[in-house]
C-alpha cells in the first residue's frame, strides 16, 4: 500500500508540473495533492504547518493564474473581447497539436477579439502581447511554486526513505 501511495502522490507531483503550463490542470494544488498524500501515509511525518502554509500558497496562485493574465491585457490597453479572445484561443491552442499551440493561441485569441471588437491594429497586437505576457508569467510563478513542492516531496521521501523502501 506505501508504494501504491508513494506512486500516486509522485504522479501528482508531476501532473503538477505538468499543470503549470496547461489551463485546464491546477498545477501547484494538484503538487499540494501529492503533499496531501504523503501526509496521510503513518510512516512519513509531514508537518501540519507545512501542509496548510502549501495549501495557501497553493491557493493564492489559483487565484492569482486568473487575475494575472488579465492584468497584463488590461496594462497593455486590451478590452473584454481581447480578454476573451485570449481564453478562447488558450482553449483551443491546447487541443491543436501543434507545439507552442496554447502560447499562440492565446495571443491570437487576443489579438482577433480586440479586432473583432474594432480596435485598431497596434492597440490588438499590444493587447496581444500583454495577454501573452500575462500568460507566461503566470505560468513561470505556478512551475516555480511546482517545482518548489516537488522539492519538498523528494526532500520528506528522503528523510523517511529507511522507513518506506
Amino acid at each position: 500500500m506505501d508504494i501504491f501511495l508513494i506512486i500516486l502522490a509522485s504522479s501528482l507531483m508531476i501532473l503538477g508540473i505538468i499543470g503549470s503550463f496547461l489551463p485546464v490542470l491546477p498545477g501547484p494544488f494538484t503538487s499540494w495533492l501529492g503533499l496531501l498524500v504523503l501526509y496521510l501515509m503513518p510512516e512519513i511525518e509531514v508537518s501540519q504547518l507545512t501542509l496548510i502554509i502549501t495549501l495557501v500558497i497553493a491557493i493564492i496562485i489559483w487565484v492569482l493564474d486568473y487575475i494575472i493574465p488579465v492584468l497584463g491585457t488590461k496594462k497593455f490597453g486590451g478590452t473584454k473581447s481581447g480578454m476573451i479572445g485570449s481564453s478562447i484561443g488558450l482553449v483551443i491552442g491546447l487541443l491543436a497539436p501543434i507545439p507552442g499551440g496554447i502560447i499562440i493561441g492565446a495571443f491570437l485569441g487576443a489579438l482577433f477579439g480586440e479586432l473583432i471588437n474594432k480596435v485598431d491594429s497596434k492597440t490588438a497586437f499590444k493587447a496581444a502581447f500583454g495577454s501573452l505576457l500575462g500568460l507566461l508569467t503566470s505560468a513561470f510563478i505556478k512551475f516555480t511554486v511546482a517545482v518548489i513542492y516537488f522539492g519538498i516531496f523528494i526532500s520528506l521521501i528522503w528523510d523517511h526513505k529507511s522507513v518506506v523502501f
